[in-house]
């Protein structure tokens, strides 16, 4: 078991309770596994996509077209979704502050960035109108920052619909405070509190109590996982 495996099953987790709504990972190999292996688990009624067009009736595996198509999903029915609140989205994020608000835009002043990056895509409509979570592969400062440089994705201070969760390879975060700011929900095993706190940007809530342990995948969640991704692809995204 590595740590990508302790990963991909907190990323799932986000989509417990979702019911019949699409799920939608965004960005690379735990967030699309993270989907499927919740549906495949413990949220059989989710939708899930090929990240292309097609709604995909089995599960297949990583890089593989599926064998059972469900239905066709072009551009404008995916956004239909989205703007009815029809979709969980798991996203990346350059840059994130204590209230969820995500830069994916540009880095440093708006008028003459030190990089560009992709723009403010779908993020606005997704953050207002339907549950988001993010995944974060690399916790540290220069993403867990005091101010965005940009808002691309709106936090619970703007009016975001739902911020559900922020997994990185550190820690299992949410928004479950008072004033909707981020709190520390597990840190993942062989990580410390402490090494949490030192990697982020800006005062965290719950870190002076008894803070939980991310849970392992059973040993059925492995066995799904292997079958999804016999190449290990996850394990690229996560350094440890």
């Amino acid at each position: 078991m590595s740590r990508a495996d302790i990963c991909v099953v907190a990323c799932a987790e986000a989509f417990r309770g979702d019911g019949e709504i699409l799920a939608a990972g965004i960005g690379g190999a735990i967030t699309v596994l993270a989907a499927r292996l919740a549906r495949l688990t413990f949220e059989p009624d989710l939708l899930t996509h090929d990240g292309v067009c097609l709604l995909t009736g089995d599960v297949p595996a990583l890089g593989q077209a599926p064998g059972v198509v469900e239905g066709w999903l072009p551009f404008r029915e995916h956004l239909w979704l989205v703007l009815n609140g029809r979709r969980h989205v798991m996203l990346g994020a350059s840059q994130i502050d204590r209230y969820g608000n995500t830069n994916i835009s540009c880095i440093g002043d708006w008028a003459r960035p030190k990089a560009q990056l992709l723009g403010v895509r779908g993020a606005p409509g997704n953050t207002r109108c339907d549950p988001t979570s993010y995944w974060i592969p690399r916790h540290s400062s220069r993403v867990f920052v005091p101010e965005v440089d940009v808002v691309s994705g709106l936090g619970t201070d703007r009016g975001a619909f739902e911020l559900r969760r922020v997994v990185t390879d550190l820690a299992v975060l949410d928004f479950g405070t008072a004033d909707g700011s981020m709190r520390l929900v597990s840190v993942h095993p062989g990580v410390s509190v402490d090494d949490v706190v030192a990697a982020t940007g800006f005062e965290l809530d719950n870190v002076s109590g008894h803070v939980a342990r991310t849970r392992e995948p059973t040993g059925e969640e492995l066995r799904v996982l292997d079958r999804l991704d016999p190449g290990r692809l996850r394990d690229r995204e996560v350094a440890a």
